[in-house]
């Protein structure tokens, strides 16, 4: 069977030309941000991740065609559609057979980016285990990913509303790498920083680069996690946002909100609670993410070359 896979020009002519690509995910698109900012916020992280001198791949399932770069149009239909689907490893593989139209997690993302040789992913913030997941065994298939998929993901760290301690042990258990740049405690995505030591630090794109290329040089399988702080004028403190994930937490288990329903519950309800404060922080974070990612792919692409 022929994989209905289709590469973007642009995008193609990159890779084939060893210049730096980022992949771009398209839930935030779809489940993330409210019409019209989604696709304007996709627009301006393509435009970023250009500036920096990389070439954007926003990837998603089109009509059973899986997308890694997304015209203008694209991007214009899947911001206005209602009822995606959310997809992820178990429904990617469906969601193209059956002919459907969906929008990748961090997990389909870094599967696709991979298929299509795309070493560096820019997102958000990734998933992870929820809060209460010792009894309800919520636990997002991003983690796991990152153990299999050789692609490096930017961050702003796990989403605050998840459960930040458990997650980074089972990353510390897939033997996933955790880098923090520039501090030594872990970021909460809107806020810079928590109270949880990061497990490894670096400074910049160069030494990031440098950690991939020897990953890649001794077989280890797997990405890396890249928590990148939100910038300090920006951020919404820790302390500010813990009885709004509070709040919104125990509204969705009052409701029944379960399995992929609760990220974008919990999302939506931040954003009413901090009267769209958390938007615009996160518009913020994903810009930001969005132009370390293009270093490190830049970097990669200089080391590529002088081997």
């Amino acid at each position: 069977m022929t994989l209905p896979l289709d590469i973007l020009p642009e995008v193609a002519e990159a890779l084939a030309q060893n210049r730096p690509v980022v992949a771009l995910e398209s839930t935030i698109i779809t489940h993330g941000m409210p019409f019209p900012q989604n696709v304007e916020t996709a627009r301006l992280v393509e435009a970023t991740v250009r500036d920096e001198g990389a070439t954007p791949a926003t990837i998603a399932v089109l009509d059973g065609r899986l997308k890694v770069g997304l015209t203008e149009t694209d991007l214009d239909r899947l911001a206005q559609m209602d009822s995606v689907a959310k997809l992820s490893r178990a429904d990617l593989a469906t969601c193209i057979a059956l002919g459907q139209t969906g929008a990748t997690t961090v997990a389909a993302t870094m599967i696709a980016a991979h298929m299509a040789g795309i070493r560096v992913f820019a997102t958000g913030g990734i998933g992870g285990v929820h809060k209460g997941a010792e009894t309800t065994f919520d636990i997002s298939a991003d983690l796991q990913e990152l153990a299999e998929t050789p692609v490096t993901v930017v961050a702003a760290g796990p989403k605050a509303i998840l459960d930040i301690p458990k997650t980074l042990e089972v990353l510390e258990t897939l033997g996933v790498p955790v880098i923090t740049i520039g501090q030594d405690t872990l970021p909460a995505f809107w806020s810079r920083s928590s109270d949880i030591v990061t497990p490894l630090r670096m400074d910049d794109a160069d030494q990031v680069a440098r950690a991939i290329a020897m990953r890649e040089a001794m077989g280890l399988k797997g990405g890396h996690l890249i928590a990148n702080p939100i910038p300090a004028g920006d951020e919404i403190p820790a302390p500010d946002l813990a009885p709004v994930i509070a709040q919104a937490t125990n509204e969705a288990e009052a409701e029944g909100i379960a399995a992929k329903a609760v990220t974008p519950f919990l999302l939506q309800r931040i954003f009413e609670l901090t009267k769209g404060r958390s938007l615009t922080a996160n518009i913020a974070l994903v810009l930001n993410n969005a132009r370390f990612a293009s270093k490190i792919a830049i970097r990669l692409c200089t080391l590529h070359g002088n081997t």
